[in-house]
């Protein structure tokens, strides 16, 4: 058996702890695993026990990344659950915070952790020396986003601002103003790494798998925040069954659970998006696409890093028509440390949403103002399946390369899915046996 594992030495550019194992004896593929060995976290039991208005803050701590989706994605089940509504105003600064998270995850993904293996550096360190421009601009684009969940959410990670029944405390019409501003003045620097991306778009393994893509859909939107479960294979499904949608399951290979629906695997995140929503893309976004030769149903999963740039232009430009509607309407006003005056009903509530890397769902049965049950599906754990069949149909594509391509080529394949497997960062196991080692 020959090992080859990657030094601890090099920067990780995968959140969690994942081995990739491929056996090879004469010739054939006899074994090939996606293992995720990422120890349990058991968030779904803490929650049982606690009230209403703490369940969504803890969600929050379920990852730092995805922090403002977990919280957007629990309160659309508390609420729904206890009988809450919301205002429009409130339903628009929810979205303006979930597409800021989403500007913060994929700007991350794109320039800290998929432009490294276009550029064939080890991270975005050396990158800063040889390509300063090129990184100080992903910084910028960056901080914009930051900037944007601070001033909708009031801090750029674990916002507390988003509570049962609206907002604690609600931005200013200045401080939306010096948001549309700020958005306004980011477009420069996306061309900039949308035109560095398309010089680089020939570094993206040219390979494609059939498969399912699952997303919310939506009549009016690109949905995002609110909207109906949607099949690329049957069309649309119905929310409040999503478990007959998700089918997790546990698998000897992991220790995070695997999901499948129509066919073994099925794929969330931004490429199942563009593929089931295209047409509610705003207008860079889809001029964007074109300069990328993307349209729909693409199959390259490679490609799901070029669909997270083409979201980046529509939630720029959806984030600047949010706050024009709310400008124009004119601010509702609140007190500063508002919390509305609940009393909760008993019942279970389900709450859908797209998070950065995809759809992602929390369901709560509440009595008595205190959980009773949760079950949470996250994007990453519907896509181990997914990594797992292209890894399959892979491999035996890419044999005549050397050992150390076969291990980037899967490394990125891994990458493009942009795995949210924990809140830590480590890099992966690749383990080779080949017939001269058998």
């Amino acid at each position: 058996m020959t090992e080859i594992q990657i030094q601890d030495e090099l920067v990780a550019r995968v959140e969690g702890h994942g081995n990739i194992v491929v056996n090879v004896s004469d010739g054939s593929l006899e074994d090939c695993e996606w293992q995720v060995v990422e120890s349990p976290r058991y968030f779904e039991s803490m929650f049982v026990g606690k009230d209403f208005e703490a369940v969504p803050h803890m969600t929050s701590r379920i990852c730092g990344i995805c922090s403002a989706s977990h919280v957007n994605c629990s309160l659309k089940a508390v609420e729904d659950a206890i009988g809450v509504s919301i205002t429009d105003q409130d339903t628009r600064l929810r979205k303006l915070a979930l597409n800021a998270e989403i500007l913060q995850s994929h700007v991350l993904h794109l320039g800290y952790l998929a432009l490294p293996d276009l550029m064939d550096s080890k991270s975005v360190i050396p990158l800063a020396d040889t390509h300063e421009d090129e990184v100080r601009t992903v910084i910028r684009l960056h901080k914009r986003a930051n900037e944007m969940l601070e001033t909708i959410a009031g801090r750029s990670v674990h916002s507390q601002r988003l509570i049962p029944g609206g907002f604690s405390k609600i931005p200013s019409r200045s401080e939306l103003s010096e948001l549309r501003e700020s958005l306004e003045g980011g477009f420069e620097d996306l061309d900039a790494v949308a035109e560095l991306l398309a010089e680089l778009a020939d570094q993206l393994p040219d390979f494609e798998r059939e498969t399912e893509y699952i997303s919310l859909t939506h009549p009016d939107e690109y949905a995002l925040y609110e909207g109906t479960l949607y099949s690329s294979d049957v069309g649309k499904l119905t929310n409040t069954e999503y478990e007959s949608v998700v089918n997790e399951y546990v698998t000897d290979q992991s220790t995070a659970k695997f999901a499948k629906h129509v066919r073994d695997s099925y794929f969330v995140g931004a490429l199942a998006r563009f593929n089931n929503n295209y047409e509610q893309l705003s207008g860079r976004a889809k001029t964007l696409a074109d300069q990328f030769g993307l349209e729909p149903v693409d199959y390259n999963p490679f490609n799901n890093t070029v669909a997270q740039l083409i979201e980046v232009a529509h939630l720029f430009e959806r984030s600047i028509g949010i706050i024009d509607d709310l400008l124009e309407r004119g601010i509702e006003p609140q007190t500063d440390y508002n919390r509305p005056d609940i009393e909760p009903d008993d019942g279970r509530g389900i709450g859908l949403l797209e998070a950065p890397r995809g759809l992602l769902i929390h369901d709560y049965r509440f009595e008595d103002g205190l959980c009773q049950e949760a079950n949470s599906v996250i994007p990453t754990n519907q896509n181990h399946g997914n990594i797992q069949q292209d890894m399959e149909t892979m491999v035996p594509e890419i044999l005549d390369l050397s050992k150390q391509e076969i291990e980037h080529t899967l490394e990125m394949l891994v990458r493009a899915y942009d795995p949210c497997i924990s809140c830590s960062t480590h890099y992966l196991d690749v383990e080779f046996v080949d017939e001269a080692h058998h």
